[in-house]
């Protein structure tokens, strides 16, 4: 893998983070599902969520945007699962271009860290039933499911909750 950093998302960057997000959640079919409607305007509002939330960005080298994830905090307006004492991961995306050169471990191993310099005791995240694929990734990361916390935001679409605990 090629040199990659992770960072905070900057404002001239919001756009093309949008388009990211979007571009790898219709590469992993997700807007194939009628119940995915209207989502890929929530994903392409990365502005909108950096107000209150961290946008981070991986990025290789020359600059090129990787991927990204959205860190949500208790009371933030993006919040699904997260409670007092943890973080949330939110949208995390890779480019298609970028799959298979590890970004998205990057990712979720920058939202641990920074957990853990915060003083959480959980990263939570939910995803869609079917992403075998997405949850061996973040199984592999130390999430384990917490069924307690599956929920669905409509009738037809079952999202299943994951945790991983912060050691200090």
């Amino acid at each position: 893998m090629s040199e990659l950093t992770i960072r905070q998302g900057r404002p001239d960057e919001y756009a093309a983070v949008g388009e990211l997000t979007v571009a790898a959640y219709a590469a992993d079919g997700y807007f194939e599902d009628v119940s995915m409607d209207g989502y890929a305007e929530e994903l392409a509002a990365a502005e909108d969520r950096a107000k209150d939330s961290d946008v981070l960005v991986a990025v290789d080298e020359s600059g090129t945007l990787l991927g990204t994830v959205t860190v949500i905090r208790p009371g933030s307006r993006g919040a699904e699962l997260v409670r007092e004492g943890e973080l949330e991961i939110r949208m995390l995306a890779v480019s298609p271009q970028a799959r298979g050169r590890g970004v998205a471990s990057e990712l979720t191993r920058a939202v641990l860290r920074m957990a853990a310099d915060e003083g959480c005791a959980r990263v939570v995240l939910c995803s869609v039933a079917d992403r075998v694929k997405v949850h061996a990734l973040y199984e592999r990361h130390g999430f384990r499911r917490i069924p307690e916390r599956d929920w669905r935001p409509e009738p037809n679409l079952l999202l299943l909750g994951f945790a991983a605990e912060i050691e200090h």
